[in-house]
């Protein structure tokens, strides 16, 4: 099949890589002109705007876009000035599901199919294929059934089930990004136990180091019950083989720990792309308690630096009330 990519980062240019491999034509456009021409040498069609990109597709043309959220709605509100009733847009960035409902409803009025895609595979998805979560009309999204199958994990495998292979057709505008936004949140209480976890034996030691003895500082009733110095990289990487929590979050940690056991290459600024956030609001929205993913969310937001001044604050009340003073 023929297809337009907009948006060749990271995710984004290895997918047209994947399509190409299996012999689809990919048109590609990105803000970075060496982007483009990068693919052109591994046989995309390169276009030098968003109307040339579509002006370079037979019709009904189908237009992928791999972009960030804060900019996709601009650009779908350019390519449907160009593109015409019939052709099909799709989101495969991370979009907040609320907005895509929105924009199929815009874009239907003018004949356009809206279909939105939760993917998920990173800077892996090249050779392991992404996992990809659909939502939208059932006639454009059968059609592009083989577009799907090219990207899927089980690419040249045969299944009873879509789902099987790594992708599936959730249900309408907007249901595909639903599931990729509690995927995400569900990814971030896993990364979250694994962090709070390895930190615990990382700390078992604390019996042998010498503490101060004053009233700013807690004592430590039994420290010969912490007097483990455990190999924190060995542990992670012996829990990938049988145990209960092996998974390929837990394969990508163990490999970051035995290449940087004491992990200094990283500030311990973890970002959040929207997500998390979402999957908040929809839980207080339908009334659905997300504890877990209340508190990694709310440990991301303390890692950016947004927990400064209420410890400001608590350092300043016990001054305040017992004359504390702050250990340095």
């Amino acid at each position: 099949m023929q297809i337009g990519m907009i948006g060749l980062g990271r995710m984004g240019a290895n997918m047209v890589r994947r399509l190409l491999r299996d012999g689809h034509e990919c048109v590609v456009f990105d803000v970075s002109q060496a982007n483009v021409e990068a693919l052109e040498q591994e046989g995309a069609i390169g276009a030098t705007s968003l109307e040339d990109l579509v002006g370079k597709l037979t019709k009904p043309a189908t237009v992928w876009l791999m972009l960030p959220a804060a900019i996709t709605d601009q650009t779908i509100e350019k390519l449907s000035v160009v593109m015409a009733a019939g052709d099909v847009l799709i989101d495969g960035g991370n979009s907040n599901y609320q907005d895509d409902i929105d924009r199929a409803g815009r874009l239907s009025g003018i004949g356009l199919d809206y279909i939105d895609v939760g993917t998920s595979g990173g800077v892996w998805g090249l050779e392991r294929g992404y996992c990809l979560m659909i939502g939208g009309p059932d006639e454009a999204v059968k059609r592009l059934d083989p577009i799907f199958l090219s990207l899927s994990p089980g690419a040249g495998k045969e299944a009873q089930r879509t789902s099987e292979l790594g992708y599936i057709h959730c249900g309408p505008a907007g249901s595909g990004h639903f599931v990729k936004m509690v995927h995400n949140g569900i990814e971030y209480g896993m990364m979250a136990a694994y962090a709070e976890g390895l930190n615990l034996m990382k700390s078992a030691n604390i019996g042998k180091v010498a503490r101060s003895a004053d009233a700013e500082t807690s004592p430590l009733a039994n420290p010969h019950y912490y007097h483990y110095d455990l190999d924190v990289a060995e542990i992670t990487e012996v829990w990938r083989h049988g145990s209960v929590v092996s998974s390929w979050l837990l394969d990508l940690l163990a490999g970051s720990l035995h290449n940087d056991p004491t992990l200094d290459a990283f500030s311990g600024r973890v970002s959040d792309s929207g997500e998390g956030r979402w999957m908040m609001k929809a839980g207080i929205d339908t009334g659905v308690p997300l504890p877990v993913l209340s508190s990694a969310l709310f440990q991301r937001f303390s890692s950016q630096g947004h927990e400064q001044y209420s410890n400001q604050v608590l350092s300043a009340l016990r001054a305040a009330f017992g004359g504390h003073s702050e250990k340095k």
